[in-house]
């Protein structure tokens, strides 16, 4: 009877085993799928989005917004292929370049992108309505992202290279108080003394380049000439020696009108000398 017992338990437990192991392997095959529908967009192969159909979400794992989506998301990447839209994801806490090169503003955002052209999907966020968006071509009635806010336009490099540098500045500010022991205050005094000094050399650098693009007049005085076609230059050579020539003239006339009235005048006080001495005046 002991033996029964002990093989009826012994049956029991195993077979308790192969339950859990059947019931795990069926938990993990929807995962390993979803991982295999569901792909991941970073700063290196986000230039493949610009082919193709895609649907896009840019998640937090801390937002809750987010976390009650992803089941959904991971529902709607299984259709993709029969859809024939590639399904992704973005988490922007690792991706700080893409978040700014999209400006993800509210958590979860979805992006549509057909061939390059972005528009942002603000409809209701189950699986039917996902699907339904991309099989009955509703994203053709929203209006599609400007070129200028375009994630490849020069404007939107620069934000993404904006949020990159804050990134790397808050990674560095960690780096300071956490690893090091600086204290924050000392950590923001570092921060703005770096920031001074980029300033000052930017501004140089500016500074020079002005002054080589366009140079001061004061350094180069046939600037003007240079801008002038050849025969207006000479026209006003010859103007500018003719005024020089007029100007000496008149010096000229100024000096000997300048002398001729002291003459009168040494020539009158002589005269009122020699009436008071009684001289008779020399005939001239």
């Amino acid at each position: 009877m002991a033996c029964t017992d002990t093989s009826t338990v012994r049956m029991t437990a195993g077979a308790c085993v192969f339950s859990a192991f059947i019931a795990t392997c069926v938990m993990l095959q929807p995962a390993s799928a979803n991982s295999a529908n569901l792909r991941v967009i970073t700063d290196g192969n986000w230039e493949e989005i610009l082919t193709g159909e895609w649907m896009i979400e840019f998640f937090a794992p801390w937002c809750p917004a987010c976390q009650q989506l992803q089941p959904v998301w991971n529902e709607f990447a299984e259709w993709g292929e029969d859809l024939g839209v590639n399904i992704a994801k973005v988490d922007v806490t690792e991706q700080p370049g893409l978040s700014g090169r999209f400006i993800i503003t509210a958590l979860p955002t979805i992006y549509h992108c057909k061939d390059g052209v972005f528009r942002r999907y603000q409809g209701a966020r189950s699986k039917d309505d996902f699907l339904s968006f991309i099989d009955e071509k509703k994203w053709q009635s929203i209006e599609p992202l400007s070129s200028w806010f375009g994630p490849s336009s020069f404007l939107m490099n620069a934000m993404s290279a904006l949020f990159k540098l804050s990134m790397f500045i808050r990674h560095c500010h960690n780096y300071l108080t956490e690893q090091l022991g600086v204290p924050v205050w000392g950590s923001y005094g570092i921060f703005a003394l770096a920031t001074l000094i980029s300033g000052l050399v930017l501004g140089l650098i500016l500074v020079f380049i002005a002054d080589f693009v366009f140079p001061s007049r004061r350094f180069a005085s046939d600037y003007h000439y240079r801008k002038l076609p050849a025969g207006q230059v000479r026209l006003l050579q010859q103007l500018e020696d003719e005024q020089e020539a007029d100007g000496e003239e008149e010096d000229d006339d100024d000096d000997y009108g300048g002398k001729t009235e002291e003459w009168r005048r040494a020539d009158g006080a002589d005269a009122l000398r020699r009436r008071g001495v009684g001289v008779p005046e020399e005939d001239t």
